[in-house]
């Protein structure tokens, strides 16, 4: 009688799997696309790299787009949006030279603070409504957008802050450097690897994922998915808050239009860089990626002689590929899961 040796598997190589979800992942292609366009514009004109100012605006100018866009990305994992952000960008930004006016010698962590502390509180509010009023977070935050501008408006009317109401250590966050980074770039990714390893790492994170790919799953489950909705917004508010406090160090100068729009691009660049508008997947990673493509496209394309028409339609390209993109793996992934389970009957 003889025996049949058993089949030896081969062993994994752990380089080769990372080599190969780093060649498929979604952030992969935005970020071929983003150095891609870095590269012709450099050819087109080299100053667009390699100069200081060059090279300082390519990862300045993204860098409060990156802050909006991590908070906009984590509630859109949940399957949420918010719309409000700008005009929390806008509120804080205005509130945050009001201090410095108001409580003269006020330490400027304190901004901070209040800048973060109201930015939060006006995303519990959103959070609060959209986890209790049942009602389409899209509504809700459309209508806190109107209000918090209304208030910002209301409030500044036309006076506004000018950078001589400023102290000049703070402004110094908006344009001094380290090892020729940015200052402000630095804050800015140490909150996305903050922001990226509790997604990932943690359990709180993770349940993020799992109540946007299925609310009603998650909830028979007993995940707390009332309490993970609120603090995806109360992030997303605290995020936009230390984006507008960074807004008056950048610019020196805040008026009622401060965050205009910004809301739009934020999830825009959340979007572009991977994260499915129907909640449950992509990374912040791939928001960052989004926000710097977004706005290195703005100063690209005038170097490459693009007419500013062109310039918002291949965002909108970009904005209606990724959805499409989006909504092919999804299909992909269930065709695959059907064969699998096929496969094991």
């Amino acid at each position: 009688m003889t025996t049949t040796a058993p089949t030896v598997q081969p062993a994994a190589n752990p380089a080769g799997k990372i080599v190969r979800n780093v060649v498929t992942a979604r952030e992969t292609g935005i970020l071929i696309a983003l150095v891609a366009i870095i590269l012709v514009a450099t050819i087109r004109n080299p100053t667009f790299l390699f100069s200081s100012d060059g090279f300082r605006d390519l990862l300045l100018t993204p860098s409060l787009l990156l802050l909006v866009a991590v908070g906009s990305a984590i509630v859109i994992i949940t399957r949420n949006v918010d719309l409000s952000v700008g005009s929390v960008v806008g509120l804080t930004a205005y509130l945050t030279g009001r201090m410095f006016i108001d409580i003269p010698g006020i330490p400027v962590i304190g901004v901070f603070v209040g800048g973060v502390l109201l930015g939060a509180l006006l995303g519990a509010i959103n959070g609060a409504l959209v986890a209790f009023a049942r009602v389409p977070a899209l509504v809700i935050t459309l209508g806190t957008m109107y209000i918090y501008r209304g208030i910002n408006v209301a409030w500044t009317g036309s006076d506004r802050i000018n950078a001589s109401d400023l102290p000049k250590d703070f402004r110094g966050l908006g344009t001094d450097q380290i090892l020729g980074i940015p200052i402000l770039t630095i804050i800015a990714v140490v909150v996305l690897i903050v922001a990226a390893w509790w997604l990932r790492n943690l359990r709180s994170g993770r349940e993020m994922y799992a109540i946007g790919s299925d609310p009603a799953a998650a909830h028979l489950y007993g995940l707390r998915t009332t309490q993970r909705v609120i603090t995806a917004f109360v992030m997303s508010g605290a995020l936009a808050g230390l984006a507008g406090v960074l807004y008056a160090a950048r610019y020196g100068t805040v008026s009622s239009a401060a965050g205009f729009g910004w809301e739009l691009q934020a999830i825009g660049a959340a979007v572009i860089g991977g994260v499915a508008i129907s909640g449950g997947v992509g990374t912040v990673w791939g928001a960052a990626i989004g926000a710097f493509l977004l706005l290195t496209i703005n100063r690209a394309l005038p170097i490459l002689g693009i007419d500013d028409f062109w310039q918002r339609a291949v965002v909108g390209v970009l904005i209606l590929g990724a959805i499409v993109l989006d909504r092919v793996l999804a299909v992909r992934q269930h065709r695959r899961l059907i064969a699998q389970r096929e496969e094991t009957r």
